[in-house]
């Protein structure tokens, strides 16, 4: 997943009050390395000589100690980089180990004051950026520096890619997959029975019923992310009611989740699920079993998630599926963002914590990442694209779902939109269980909105949260 369950945003199963209330007594004590661009404080300044070929001061014989977060993407593409660095540093001993439960194995590291020197902050059980934020080094040193082509790397990423992981002015976090967000389906099935994706959702509605005619569903779900249909709804919502409905949600408002374009996706999706166009037994599914029903069975024939999902059901797809991503519907025809308009955004978010004993060597390895050689391995072999430009062919590689978020990016033009709040706030926990039981058809959109509000009022309540103020 971005991945996953996200990026979506999908995804971070951190309970943030009794997170806040565990990092807090260390928050205050953490310095980071001045030269290495992080927070005022002391510092023991760069280990090693610093040099164009080693901007952060490298020690020679040191060890750089990676913890990444194994998901849609696996940790192959980080490993890939690990190698490079060593051709750089040939004393050096980059390690790089998998995680699935990212805050639980490493908020004990966080606290005891001994976090690893570069995290992939992903997936279901992310940490909360909220949570430990003046723990992180800002990242302005990395890609200020240069590439290992000798480019300075601002100069290679594509426009905005850093707004996803600036919190408060500080560039805390680097994204780095390009994640677009689309209604997956398979184009050989579509053609095959002469279908449209859906653009609105009364146009959902329909196809629901054709698709039941043939013995299917639109749509599955799986318990650990069915939070990928409240990514959809957003997006849905601020494509109907426009940006105002962003900043709403953003801002954590009192009465966000009630704004009549969000009202009216819910009371759609509410159709749909009472009409039986869900595939029953969502809630008790693993969300890759749920996903395969979708890319091997077919018995669904719609799925809302990120472009990370043909990696991650690479070995569950059918074959001929032709997997391809279409805009998520609007509720009118009338909507104040165009249909085309895009939910897309920079994911994996990528952090070095300025406790960290190899500070230097977090950077660096982060600086190979971002060298065109390895954000193309990571292109072909992962078929997504990262935020370095240039390194997807006009083929995709011989991927058709590579080939469609370039696309939907075209087409979108400038309207492209995402938001931070829910992985900011590390709300998905509790938002899980509200959308597991709207999907199961055991609430209904009352319920489902104040369920929400109240999640997010807790937080907009709690003055122990730090809050960011989103324009």
């Amino acid at each position: 997943m971005d991945s996953k369950p996200g990026t979506l945003q999908r995804r971070h199963f951190l309970r943030l009050a009794l997170t806040a209330a565990a990092l807090t007594p260390v928050a205050g004590g953490l310095a980071s390395c001045a030269a290495s661009g992080g927070d005022s404080g002391a510092s023991a300044g760069p280990a090693g000589a610093v040099s164009s070929t080693n901007p952060f001061g490298l020690a020679d014989s040191s060890t750089i100690d990676a913890v990444i977060f194994k998901g849609g993407y696996g940790i192959d593409y980080v490993k890939y980089a690990a190698d490079k660095l060593k051709a750089v540093h040939p004393t050096v001993t980059p390690t790089v180990a998998p995680s699935t439960n990212i805050a639980q194995e490493l908020q004990p590291r966080f606290v005891g004051g001994n976090p690893p020197d570069l995290i992939d902050n992903s997936g279901a059980n992310a940490i909360g950026i909220s949570t430990i934020i003046d723990q992180l080094e800002d990242l302005n040193s990395v890609i200020d520096a240069p590439n290992l082509e000798g480019t300075k790397i601002r100069d290679t990423l594509y426009q905005s890619v850093l707004t996803p992981g600036t919190f408060g002015g500080k560039f805390a976090a680097l994204n780095y997959s390009l994640t677009v967000y689309a209604l997956w389906y398979s184009k050989s099935l579509f053609d095959e029975n002469g279908w449209e994706p859906p653009k609105t959702w009364d146009d959902a509605l329909a196809l629901g019923a054709k698709a039941k005619a043939k013995g299917k569903y639109l749509f599955t779900w799986g318990k650990e992310a069915a939070t990928y249909y409240q990514t959809m709804a957003i997006a849905s919502a601020i494509k109907e009611g426009g940006d105002d409905v962003r900043l709403s949600l953003e801002n954590l408002k009192p009465d966000c989740w009630s704004q009549p374009a969000v009202q009216a996706v819910f009371t759609a999706m509410k159709k749909v699920v009472d009409a039986g166009y869900f595939k029953p037994g969502g809630s008790g599914t693993q969300f890759t079993a749920a996903q395969a029903q979708w890319s091997n069975d077919q018995d669904a024939i719609l799925y809302p998630s990120g472009s990370w999902i043909e990696n991650e059901m690479k070995d569950q797809t059918k074959s001929g599926f032709k997997m391809t991503g279409a805009a998520e519907p609007t509720v009118t025809s009338g909507s104040k963002l165009p249909y085309e308009a895009l939910h897309s955004t920079a994911g994996e978010p990528f952090v070095v914590p300025s406790k960290a004993k190899n500070v230097a060597g977090g950077k660096e390895l982060l600086r190979v990442m971002l060298s065109k050689d390895a954000a193309t391995n990571f292109a072909k072999t992962l078929l997504a694209p990262t935020i370095v430009k240039g390194t997807v062919p006009a083929d995709g590689f011989g991927s058709t779902a590579l080939v469609s978020q370039t696309t939907l990016l075209e087409a979108a033009g400038t309207n492209i939109f995402s938001w931070q709040f829910v992985d900011y706030y590390g709300l998905n926990t509790d938002q899980l269980v509200v959308w597991n039981s709207f999907l199961d058809g055991k609430s209904d959109v009352a319920t489902l909105t104040k369920s929400l509000q109240q999640i997010t009022d807790k937080v907009a309540k709690d003055d122990s949260v730090k809050k960011i103020e989103v324009k």
